[in-house]
């Protein structure tokens, strides 16, 4: 294996040459470019999973975990930025987050652990915004056609051709605008998945309420963990650096602004889909709030053209997920099949470009097709991924850049951030995976029935 990166190969000048940087992740955008990218990798379909998580910890401690996590993440992010913008300014541009870990760190085997973290969350994400494209279709023909013969897996095949099409838009940068539409999108859904929850809690045909939480300690302590790790998961996003990278320089200062934009839209959207959402089902929350208002036996409870569309905002917010987060496996591909002596578009690099990029895309959905539980993988993704990468690693690489003594209140903050995460990361992942082993009798593969 060839010998990670180190700190004194870390010149901004590496750069010129690197057909990542120069052709995936150009420097042109600007700091509500930034807000649209943070807002698309964070604000997606997810956030209609948070009753599901409330139902696991109830009110109170929902809402203490729903406002710990975002102003955690919303720190560390911040944290993290200021790391960038150091770094760019003592000559060591980063646009890459296994480079920056390894370069700040001083450890070769970090620029690996960073990469398998990020390559199983991006892939991960990938496969699972096609599955739930391919159900988004399901539940429109499946309400045109109820005696339609078509499967889950012919749609995600479906999906998937889609996806290899808008995979072809080359540049991280070049997403702007459909991530534009995206944001707009996740308030759209939003806004009216929670008024038709508000409207059925009002109802006459409101369903029973029930708040209580598992009858056993053990299961309350294991359904508290695997909440934890799902709020995680939907907070975090794994590729801030990315990100920052597509700003163009100085980036100093911008990255603020487009966080501010994202959490504005954050603040909105989360405490509104996962208080709407218990209020009305309470402890019978499913995975997807939108399964709640459509149930299997009888009618929705919703109008059929509200729920209609916003699972169509939601399908179209589900491409504009998958892209980004295939731009990091993009630009490893980039960076070694690239040539950056030519062209963007000439043959040289369009025939690799379409054909790595038309592999990746068909591995995903054909592992979506494959595994239609990859639902029970959120959680276990949410312990092992998100938390190292947007919890731990954030303050431990600004108390290695910036130094902060240890009496101060800062170096003190971050610790305690690192050590509560850790603990709860790890717990997290025990409850998520025994989660996964209590379903396992129920997965099949290419099924057309999801599990919960």
């Amino acid at each position: 294996m060839a010998d990670p990166p180190r700190s004194e190969v870390f010149p901004s000048s590496r750069l010129d040459n690197d057909a990542g940087a120069l052709f995936v992740l150009q420097s042109k955008g600007e700091w509500w470019h930034a807000g649209f990218h943070l807002t698309t990798a964070i604000v997606g379909p997810t956030i209609l999973t948070l009753p599901y998580a409330f139902r696991g910890l109830g009110w109170w401690l929902g809402f203490v975990c729903l406002t710990t996590m975002g102003l955690v993440t919303f720190y560390a992010y911040y944290l993290m930025s200021k790391v960038l913008d150091h770094c760019e300014k003592s000559g060591r541009r980063h646009i890459r987050f296994r480079e920056l870990a390894a370069d700040v760190l001083g450890s070769g085997w970090m620029f690996y652990v960073v990469i398998f973290i990020q390559t199983a969350i991006n892939t991960g994400i990938g496969i699972g915004a096609i599955l739930l494209a391919g159900q988004c279709l399901e539940i429109m023909y499946s309400s045109l056609f109820p005696q339609g013969t078509l499967k889950l897996y012919e749609f995600i095949a479906m999906v998937t051709a889609v996806m290899v099409v808008l995979s072809q838009l080359p540049s991280f940068h070049s997403l702007r605008h459909i991530n534009c539409v995206s944001l707009l999108l996740s308030l759209g859904y939003t806004f009216l998945v929670v008024a038709a929850c508000i409207n059925l809690g009002l109802s006459k045909h409101a369903p029973k309420r029930e708040y209580s939480l598992e009858p056993s300690d053990s299961g309350r302590v294991f359904s508290a963990f695997t909440s934890i790790s799902i709020i995680a998961a939907i907070f975090g996003n794994g590729i801030l650096p990315e990100i920052q990278a597509t700003l163009a320089p100085p980036a100093t200062g911008k990255m603020l602004k487009g966080l501010l934009l994202c959490y504005s839209v954050i603040f909105f959207t989360f405490y509104s889909a996962a208080i709407s959402g218990y209020w009305v089902f309470g402890n019978n929350s499913s995975s997807n709030i939108l399964k709640n208002l459509m149930p299997d036996q009888g009618p929705t409870l919703a109008p059929i053209v509200v729920i209609g569309l916003a699972v169509i905002f939601v399908l179209l917010q589900l491409f504009a997920i998958g892209l980004v987060y295939s731009q990091v496996a993009y630009e490893i591909m980039e960076k070694k099949s690239a040539d950056t002596t030519k062209g963007m578009f000439s043959r040289r690099n369009l025939v690799p470009r379409l054909i790595l990029r038309t592999l990746y895309m068909a591995f995903c959905g054909f592992m979506a097709a494959m595994l239609p539980f990859f639902g029970d993988i959120n959680a276990v993704v949410g312990a092992i991924g998100f938390i190292p990468l947007d919890f731990v690693l954030p303050m431990l690489l600004y108390n290695m850049t910036y130094k902060p003594t240890k009496k101060s209140f800062t170096y003190w903050i971050n610790m305690t951030i690192m050590v509560v995460f850790t603990c709860a990361g790890l717990m997290g992942a025990f409850s998520s995976v025994r989660k996964l082993v209590l379903d396992a009798n129920k997965f099949k593969l290419f099924s057309s029935e999801v599990v919960d």
